[in-house]
């Protein structure tokens, strides 16, 4: 084949690629091709004789009359759009998965909310600011209250009642040092029967602490107390009819050291105390003295504790002390003053932070300088316990057993056994409920002498406001005592307003 006819052969080739390339496109859009390929006529032959060849003169001539490998029939259904079902209503983005965008970076991620600020519950949104001077904060606060006493002298037989008022003050103290602690508290009142004059008392009761941090491991404490409390006519060592009810003081301090090793912690404390008793008035008129029974009283004490766990520490105690009176020979001509030692074992505790304490348990002996007085022999030892069970409910257990004296002619001394259990429940934030029950018992040895004193109470409080309260209650008292002519029952109602500051 020439040249010529070989371009034109590939002329219609191209030709013919196009046409099928538009009929797939338009089958594609469901439309019907341009393009339908015609029936061509036969080729003609070329007449030989022509001096001038027919490509020559027109080229596309050549491919005119050839045989084609292209069919010359339209291809099937070229003319109908596609009608699969399976592509009906699909686009040609679903058949491409859609590119990542590597250009945009992702986004970034949300910041975390900020919690918001939990406001502190306060424990007691009633109790008083107090008032602040520098790092020390004072919170005083008076209490002016009236009510009835069956029995204002404590006396046995036939009773006269009387109205009365109590007028109280109250100053407790707490630093906010970063290192160091001072706390105390002070209370004093006065009760005053509108009938019976004579049974008026003041009564007073009180304590100051200072701890220094003088290192990490060693602390020194100092302490300062004291007690201002009456007698009761009908005391045994008040041997005759009294008027009135005389006063008694007690008053001393402490200082000592405590020093940690490890989990040992040692304790050193020494302590003054002073006991002073006013002279009676005689229902005579004649004076009684007392000043045989004031004494001085000097104590030594050390212990040693080991931490088993955070909240359990048992320990280990010795006490040595002297009872120096200021008269040598009391009124009945014997020498009181003695001198003792004891020890003891025991424990503070915390257990779940709901039950809180120490408890103790130990012996004394006490030898009198008087050869008549035998020594005074006995169990000694404390309970202080704080259970709260309830979030609104606190049970507080004290007792003490305890060596006392006494001026009664033949007898070394007494001894001394008291409990007191108080339950205090919250009926509402401001509204507290506590009931008082307690049970003392002092026998005098050598003289078959025994008291027993029992007291129940229930006291009511409604805070007003972190300044007004509203306080009342009631108290029974018992004494049953063996002496004859001392037993006697009274009972006493109050209500009152307490401003805190």
């Amino acid at each position: 084949m020439s040249g010529t006819a070989l371009a034109g052969l590939a002329a219609a080739l191209v030709v013919a690629t196009e046409a099928r390339a538009q009929q797939a496109r338009g089958a594609l859009r469901g439309t019907t091709p341009a393009y339908v390929a015609q029936p061509q006529p036969d080729p003609v032959p070329a007449e030989p004789t022509s001096p001038i060849p027919e490509a020559a003169r027109d080229p596309a001539a050549l491919i005119q009359n050839q045989g084609s490998v292209i069919s010359r029939r339209p291809p099937p259904r070229a003319s109908r759009p596609v009608q699969s079902p399976a592509l009906r209503g699909v686009t040609q983005r679903q058949f491409r998965p859609p590119q990542p965008d590597i250009a945009k970076l992702p986004p970034a991620p949300e910041p975390a909310p900020v919690p918001r600020r939990k406001t502190v519950a306060e424990e007691d949104p009633y109790a008083p600011l107090g008032l602040r001077l520098g790092a020390v904060t004072l919170k005083p606060a008076l209490t002016a209250s009236g009510g009835y006493d069956t029995n204002p002298q404590r006396s046995s037989g036939a009773t006269k009642g009387s109205y009365f008022g109590r007028y109280e003050g109250e100053l407790s103290v707490q630093s906010d040092w970063n290192v160091h602690e001072l706390k105390g508290k002070l209370r004093g009142g006065y009760t005053e029967y509108f009938k019976q004059r004579d049974a008026s008392r003041p009564d007073a009761e009180g304590g100051l602490d200072l701890r220094l941090d003088a290192s990490r491991d060693t602390r020194i404490l100092l302490e300062s107390r004291l007690k201002l409390d009456t007698q009761r006519p009908g005391s045994p060592d008040l041997n005759a009819s009294v008027t009135g009810r005389p006063l008694t003081y007690a008053y001393g301090g402490s200082a000592g050291i405590t020093h940690d090793v490890n989990r040992l912690q040692f304790n050193l404390r020494g302590s003054v105390d002073r006991f002073d008793y006013e002279d009676a008035k005689l229902t005579s008129g004649a004076t009684l003295s007392q000043r045989d029974r004031n004494q001085t009283q000097y104590e030594l004490r050390l212990r040693a504790a080991y931490e088993l766990t955070p909240g359990i520490k048992p320990f280990v105690q010795g006490e040595v002390d002297t009872r120096q009176f200021d008269q040598k020979v009391d009124s009945n001509g014997y020498e009181r003053s003695s001198n003792g030692i004891g020890a003891s074992v025991g424990s503070t505790f915390e257990i779940s932070r709901q039950l809180t304490g120490e408890i103790s348990a130990g012996y004394q002996d006490r030898k009198y300088e008087d050869a008549r007085l035998k020594n005074l022999r006995g169990p000694v030892g404390d309970v202080a316990i704080l259970w709260t069970p309830t979030p609104l409910t606190t049970v507080t257990l004290r007792g003490t057993a305890e060596l006392g004296d006494t001026t009664i002619a033949g007898s070394s001394g007494t001894t001394a056994r008291r409990v007191n259990l108080e339950i205090a429940h919250a009926l509402r934030r401001n509204l507290t409920v506590t009931g008082v029950a307690g049970f003392g018992r002092t026998e005098y040895d050598g003289q078959g002498l025994r008291e027993d004193f029992s007291t129940l109470g229930v006291r009511i409080e409604y805070k007003l406001t972190r300044t007004f309260a509203i306080r009342a209650g009631f108290t029974h008292e018992r004494l049953n005592s063996t002496a004859p002519g001392s037993d006697y029952t009274a009972n006493v109602s109050q209500v009152g307003l307490r401003v805190q500051f």
